[in-house]
C-alpha cells in the first residue's frame, strides 16, 4: 500500500505477532494549537516545572498534554470511521462492551477485569509546550446566554435584568507547539496506517471539544527502530535550544521556525540513541509518504479497504491468540470441574 518506504518487509510484520519481536514504528508529530484547547485537571491547565532546553538548564513551566488527552480522541476517531465505513458496528469504547477484536481493541487494548485483557501496542506518553506556560495560556471570561440571545432576562424587573459573568477558565491560546512521539509496537502495513490515519484525522481535543480544542498534527517524521527512541520532553528541549541559538522564540512561534527546528532536533537526537535505527525519514523526505496518506485517507474506496485490511487482521489475531482463541481440551475438563 505505501510505494515510498523501502525494504518494508523488515519494517513490518506480516501479521500481527503474539509476542513482542522488536519492531517499532515513531511518529513524530508537531501538535499545533489552532483554538483554544482545554487541557486540564481539577480546573486547571496541567504544568510541569522542568528545564528550558539540554543546553539551557534555566527552568520554568510548560503545559503538559497528558496521554490520554492524545490517545482518546484518535481512538474515538478511529472508531468512527471504522461504523461509517461498515466495518465495525457493536463495540463501545470504555466499557464492559468492548468487542475485543477489532482494530482499535487490538491495537490500543482493554481491560475489562475476568473478561480479558489485551495490552496496548501504541505507546503514547505526556507532551509539553515548546513555550512556556506565561506566554501559552489565557484566562478567558465564560458567558450565559439567555433564551434570547443576550445576557438580560426579559421576564425580569429593569434593575434586575444584568446577568453576571458565569467564571473564567484557564485555556491555551493558538499557535502553541507540542512535539509528540507515538509508538507503534510490531506494525504491520494496515495496523500503521490505520493509527496514522486516525491521528491525521482527529482535530479536536480536550474539554468541551464541540465548542473549541482544534489541532493541527503535523506530521514530521517517521523513524523505525528496534526499540524505543528518545522522550517527548527531550525533544521539546532539544527544539528549544536549536530556536534560541537561532533567535526565532519570539511568540508565537512561527511554524516554519519549528518545523526547520524539529528536523535538526531529529537529526542530533538520533545520533545518541543506543538503537538501530532502520530507517528514518524527516524534513523534504516526509512529503512523499504524507502525499501517499493523504490518497489514501481523502479517497473512499482505498480507505475502506485499509479499514477493511486493518479489521481482517485484528480478527484473525483474536481469532489465533485472543477471545476467539480455540480452547484446549485441557482447558475444558478444568472448566467443567
Amino acid at each position: 500500500m505505501i510505494n515510498s518506504l523501502t525494504n518494508k518487509e523488515n519494517l513490518f510484520h506480516s501479521e500481527i505477532p503474539s509476542l513482542p519481536s522488536g519492531k517499532y514504528a515513531h511518529l513524530i508529530l508537531l501538535r499545533k494549537t489552532e483554538s483554544f484547547p482545554l487541557f486540564q485537571t481539577d480546573g486547571e491547565l496541567n504544568t510541569a516545572r522542568v528545564s528550558k532546553g539540554i543546553k539551557n538548564k534555566d527552568n520554568f513551566s510548560r503545559i503538559v498534554m497528558f496521554k490520554r488527552k492524545q490517545s482518546s480522541p484518535e481512538r474515538l476517531k478511529g472508531r468512527e470511521l471504522l461504523r461509517g465505513y461498515g466495518i465495525v458496528s457493536s463495540c463501545e469504547y470504555n466499557s464492559k462492551d468492548f468487542c475485543k477484536r477489532c482494530p482499535d481493541c487490538i491495537n490500543y487494548g482493554f481491560a475489562i477485569g475476568e473478561k480479558g485483557s489485551e495490552k496496548s501496542k501504541v505507546i503514547v506518553d505526556s507532551c509539553y509546550s515548546i513555550s512556556g506556560y506565561d506566554i501559552s495560556h489565557q484566562q478567558i471570561k465564560f458567558n450565559g446566554l439567555h433564551e434570547w440571545g443576550t445576557m438580560h432576562d426579559n421576564t425580569q424587573p429593569p434593575d434586575k435584568v444584568t446577568r453576571n459573568s458565569f467564571g473564567e477558565q484557564d485555556h491555551i491560546i493558538p499557535q502553541v507547539f507540542f512535539p509528540s512521539i507515538v509508538t507503534i509496537k510490531d506494525p504491520t502495513e494496515s495496523s500503521f496506517l490505520y493509527i496514522c490515519s486516525s491521528i491525521l484525522k482527529t482535530k479536536r481535543y480536550g474539554a468541551q471539544n464541540t465548542r473549541t480544542g482544534s489541532l493541527d498534527n503535523i506530521l514530521v517524521g517517521v523513524v523505525f527502530s528496534d526499540s524505543e527512541i528518545f522522550s517527548n520532553l527531550k525533544l521539546s528541549q532539544s527544539i528549544y535550544d536549536i530556536l534560541e541559538e537561532k533567535e526565532q522564540l519570539s511568540f508565537p512561534l512561527a511554524q516554519e521556525n519549528v518545523l526547520s527546528a524539529s528536523n535538526l532536533a531529529l537529526e542530533e537526537l538520533l545520533k545518541d540513541e543506543f538503537t538501530n535505527i532502520k530507517l528514518s525519514i524527516f524534513g523534504e523526505d516526509i512529503n512523499d509518504l504524507k502525499n501517499e496518506l493523504n490518497d489514501i485517507c481523502s479517497n473512499e474506496e482505498s480507505y475502506k479497504k485499509l479499514l477493511s485490511s486493518a479489521n481482517d487482521e485484528a480478527k484473525n489475531y483474536a481469532f489465533k491468540y485472543g477471545v476467539d482463541k480455540p480452547k484446549d481440551k485441557k482447558d475444558d475438563k478444568k472448566s467443567k470441574k
